[in-house]
């Protein structure tokens, strides 16, 4: 395995990408042996330990992946040839992307990682790495500008042009990468702009709940691996991917190991983030007001069961792709229950600011389109906008983590109006089909108003369920 020249870098070395495009390649590589599509992975963030234990474990290592409690089934992968970190020093990993033999780079590096605003449009100066990217491309940091410098290199070198794949939960995450780059060459390289934009950005739509990987999940995965692994992946039986096909040198040919290769991948990533993920935002936001940790939990609370489907029938409207919605919509209800999985809610809150403008409030634009208000989003954002706080309306509290969490927290105390006032203001958090619609405004104030007034989780199930009557 070692000697194995891989074919894909993948940027993100994350639970999600073990789980996810690393268990597609396995099957791949299990059904073909053609071992050119091997992975080297990087960490470029944080996390060593998990780079280190991986070559330690001959990059080996079991993903569980159950239906229930007492059914599960592992996946041994081994697709893994070699896994570098990247933190200070990210000299090795950019050898490899300007290596030859790297045909497909892959990214899981969450929404914060491409470095843009949440318009897609601007690079975000206010993330450390692309700051020091824009000022000088000598020695990257970022994401975009590590592709940047490997792409320059490759022209330079005759050598022909990888694609690049995200793996991310956003839309139109090709485009947006490919966006980042050519921000940054304009800036230092505005030669290499046109071989950007000819270059291949494919977008892809991944599914698949992986929660964080904790001592119990690991503890209990002895009785299908057969031993204690701190390696293990756990996840669920559901898993998807919709890939554009739109890739410039090679690719494996996934179809035959369940991946859907389409034309566009648009109208399945409004699917998945508008119900799927808002859906798990909604529980997340309003499941930790009222004290729950898990969305199993949440899903379970009759109040919030109903909030779900409330919302479903609102985000679905906007919804066109050739899938059964009730089908999915139920489906979605099934696989939430799983408590199997503990998917924790505060994993999920996680980031708020990067995500709700594609889950929620692109639904709210898109319906007003229509001539039909959003109350359902309003009432979510309400929550979001409660759970700033820190805490549950009865004392428990839990971590914010986000990367607007200092713009955040000067809003956080204001009275209502003001509150929603400069949260509205906030550059590249509210889209401006959002920003200027008055009702959504108006009915945001009143649903705030109220969830904040809330002493007590009888008095926020109150709120919760007048939006269901």
């Amino acid at each position: 395995m070692s000697e194995t020249v891989p074919g894909i870098v993948h940027i993100g070395l994350g639970a999600f990408h073990r789980a996810h495009q690393a268990v597609y390649l396995q099957l791949y590589f299990d059904r073909t042996g053609d071992d050119s599509w091997h992975i080297c992975a990087a960490n470029i963030r944080s996390n060593q330990t998990i780079v280190d234990a991986f070559q330690k474990a001959g990059h080996c290592y079991p993903v569980v992946a159950y239906e229930t409690e007492d059914a599960a089934t592992v996946t041994d992968v081994r697709i893994l040839s070699s896994t570098l970190f990247a933190g200070a020093d990210k000299s090795a990993l950019l050898q490899r992307l300007i290596d030859p033999a790297t045909r497909l780079v892959t990214l899981t590096v969450t929404e914060k990682g491409y470095g843009l605003m949440s318009n897609g449009e601007a690079l975000n100066q206010d993330d450390p790495a692309i700051a020091s990217d824009v000022q000088s491309i000598d020695g990257p940091t970022s994401v975009p500008g590590l592709l940047l410098a490997a792409i320059r290199a490759r022209v330079l070198q005759r050598v022909a042009p990888f694609t690049v794949l995200s793996c991310d939960n956003l839309p139109h995450n090709g485009r947006r990468v490919q966006t980042a780059v050519r921000l940054l060459a304009e800036r230092h390289y505005p030669e290499l702009v046109d071989s950007i934009q000819a270059m291949s950005f494919p977008s892809s739509m991944v599914d698949r709940i992986v929660p964080a990987v904790t001592d119990e999940a690991i503890a209990k995965s002895v009785r299908w691996v057969g031993k204690q692994d701190s390696l293990v992946v756990v996840t669920e039986q559901f898993s998807q991917w919709v890939v554009e096909d739109n890739f410039s040198n090679g690719r494996p040919d996934w179809e035959a190991d369940g991946v859907t290769m389409v034309d566009d991948v648009e109208p399945y990533e409004t699917m998945k983030l508008r119900l799927l993920n808002g859906a798990h935002s909604l529980l997340a936001y309003a499941g930790l007001l009222l004290g729950h940790a898990t969305v199993d939990q949440a899903v379970n609370d009759p109040a919030l069961r109903a909030l779900v489907l409330a919302y479903f029938d609102e985000a679905r409207v906007v919804v066109k792709v050739a899938v059964d919605l009730d089908e999915y919509c139920n489906a979605l209800l099934k696989r939430f229950a799983n408590n199997s999985l503990h998917h924790k809610l505060s994993q999920i809150a996680m980031d708020g600011s990067q995500k709700l403008p594609q889950r929620w409030l692109r639904g709210v634009i898109d319906r007003r389109k229509q001539g039909l208000d959003s109350p359902v989003a309003a009432l979510a954002l309400a929550c979001w906008m409660a759970h700033l706080r820190g805490a549950g309306v009865q004392g428990a509290s839990y971590p914010i983590n986000d990367p607007l969490e200092e713009s955040l927290k000067q809003c956080v105390d204001d009275e209502p109006s003001a509150y929603v006032t400069k949260l509205m203001a906030l550059d590249g958090l509210v889209p401006p089909g959002c920003r200027d619609d008055h009702v959504f405004i108006a009915q945001l104030l009143a649903s705030f108003s109220r969830v904040r007034g809330c002493a007590t989780t009888s008095a926020v199930t109150l709120v919760l369920a007048d939006a269901t009557s």
